[in-house]
């Protein structure tokens, strides 16, 4: 088992890992819109959303791998009315469209819009990537 860090995303605001890798795969904690270089956040659906595919595709490339070798997310929004923003932008990043499950929650930590938890390949462990299909 090997921890993931980097340093261009956040720090985890508790006592957990940025990412972990096992077995190949690689396990993403839930990621906010904070930005690491000011740890703050924006205040808009679109804002915190960018920085957090941003701060998600920091922590695949510390893991040496991308967003074509994401098999799953799991996405957290504190307003469903935000769906289609959101989605937006996370489908400009999630071209390859993985699995994906997206609720509504009552609350997000920091007082966060949305935050998106993921579940990716490593490089090396196999030769599938969702992006090689046209997917």
């Amino acid at each position: 088992m090997k921890v993931i860090h980097t340093d261009k995303a956040p720090k985890a605001l508790g006592p957990y890992s940025q990412a972990i890798q096992t077995n190949g795969i690689i396990y993403l904690s839930g990621q906010i819109g904070i930005d690491p270089a000011t740890g703050k956040a924006g205040t808009t659906i679109e804002e915190q959303t960018q920085q957090i595919m941003q701060n998600i595709d920091a922590i695949l490339t510390e893991a040496g791998t991308d967003v074509h070798k994401v098999v799953k997310t799991t996405c957290f929004l504190a307003n469903m009315s935000d769906f289609e923003a959101f989605n937006k932008i996370y489908g400009q990043y999630f071209v390859g469209k993985p699995a994906r499950s997206c609720v509504a929650v009552k609350e997000l930590p920091a007082g966060m819009l949305a935050e998106v938890e993921v579940v990716a390949l490593a490089y090396g462990h196999e030769n599938f990537s969702l992006g090689d299909y046209g997917v």
